[in-house]
């Protein structure tokens, strides 16, 4: 039985990369990942799939789906860089700078008024990015 293609294998497939069996795996770990790994996170996942991936494979794959626009790298005031995959879907991000938790949101209020604001300086918003740094409320 084959195994069914994971999101970021499909677009390498679309990409026409080489795909080794490692490059699956990583592939695997970040289309599966929940929240935003660093890289030493993804290899930590992928070592228990593979016990025989080393960390400089981790950061060269993650470099060459970046490359391709098939993951997105995310500063989010840690020192760490941190991934998730490109999606069409937009989104922003709320970051407990005491947990690290990232939370994403829609927000069509907000979406509505970067549009405003750069129409009333003259011009068009065609991109944005949106990271809001939280504590939680005193209870």
């Amino acid at each position: 039985m084959v195994a069914k293609l994971s999101s970021i294998e499909k677009k390498c497939r679309d990409r026409e990369l080489k795909m080794t069996e490692q490059r699956r795996v990583i592939a695997r770990v970040l289309s599966e990942a929940k929240d935003h790994p660093d890289v030493e996170e993804v290899h930590r996942r992928a070592v228990k799939v593979d016990e025989n991936i080393s960390i400089a494979t981790v950061y060269r794959t993650v470099r060459l789906f970046e490359d391709e626009n098939i993951i997105e790298k995310h500063d989010f005031g840690d020192g760490r860089a941190r991934y998730e995959e490109a999606t069409d879907q937009h989104h922003d991000h709320l970051i407990d700078v005491k947990s690290g938790k990232v939370i994403e949101f829609v927000n069509e209020e907000i979406e509505r008024l970067q549009e405003e604001i750069a129409k009333a300086h003259g011009y068009k918003l065609v991109d944005h990015r949106l990271e809001l740094y939280v504590v939680p409320l005193e209870k």
